[in-house]
C-alpha cells in the first residue's frame, strides 16, 4: 500500500526543469511498474535484466535505486545498449527518445517477443510502435500510458493498480 501511495505521490509532482531529475523519476517509475506487471513463469527466472537503449542517466538512476534490491528472488541488473540491434535477454527493454522507434519498430517488437519483454518507451506515439508504457508530459507533469494491447503480445497483464495510475490506457 505504501509503494502505491508513493507512486501515486509520485504522478502528482510538477516535471522539473532539469533533465536529471525527470530521469530520475522515469528510473523510479520502471522499478515500480515491475512491480505491478504479471509476468509469465520464463520472465521470473535468473537475474532481472532491465536494458536501456540509449538513456545513460535513466540507465545510472536505475542501477542506483536498485542497488542490492531483488525483484522477488532476482538480482536487478542494468544493461545499456547503443542500439535496438544489440538488444538481448532482457525482461525489460527501456526505449529513449534518442532512437527512431517508428522505424526500428519491428526489430524491437521481434527482440521483445523472444523473450517476452515489456517495452518502456519516452516518445510520443510510442505505444503505436510496440511499447506497452510510454512517458509523456501532460500539464507539465511526467505521466505515462499503457497499452493493453502490446502488453498481452508479450504475454504480461498490467495489474488494475497500475491500470488506475495511467494517464491513458490503449486496449
Amino acid at each position: 500500500m505504501k509503494r502505491v501511495l508513493f507512486l501515486l505521490m509520485l504522478l502528482s509532482l510538477p516535471l522539473f526543469k532539469t533533465e536529471a531529475q525527470e530521469a530520475k523519476y522515469k528510473a523510479v517509475f520502471t522499478l515500480n511498474f515491475i512491480r505491478y506487471i504479471g509476468w509469465p513463469d520464463q520472465s521470473l527466472k535468473g537475474d532481472f535484466v532491465i536494458g536501456v537503449v540509449r538513456n545513460k542517466e535513466v540507465a545510472d538512476w536505475i542501477r542506483e535505486q536498485s542497488a542490492g534490491k531483488k525483484f522477488g528472488f532476482q538480482d536487478i541488473i542494468v544493461k545499456e545498449f547503443r542500439s535496438i540491434d544489440e538488444v538481448d535477454n532482457c525482461q525489460v527493454i527501456y526505449v529513449s527518445s534518442a532512437v527512431n522507434i517508428r522505424s526500428s519498430s519491428e526489430q524491437l517488437i521481434e527482440k521483445a517477443k523472444k523473450n517476452k519483454s515489456l517495452i518502456i518507451a519516452e516518445t510520443d506515439g510510442a505505444t503505436n510502435h510496440g511499447a506497452a508504457i510510454n512517458f509523456v508530459i501532460r500539464d507539465g507533469a511526467l505521466k505515462f500510458e499503457l497499452h493493453k494491447g502490446n502488453a498481452a503480445w508479450m504475454g504480461l497483464q498490467f495489474s488494475s493498480r497500475l491500470e488506475s495510475m495511467a494517464a491513458a490506457i490503449v486496449l
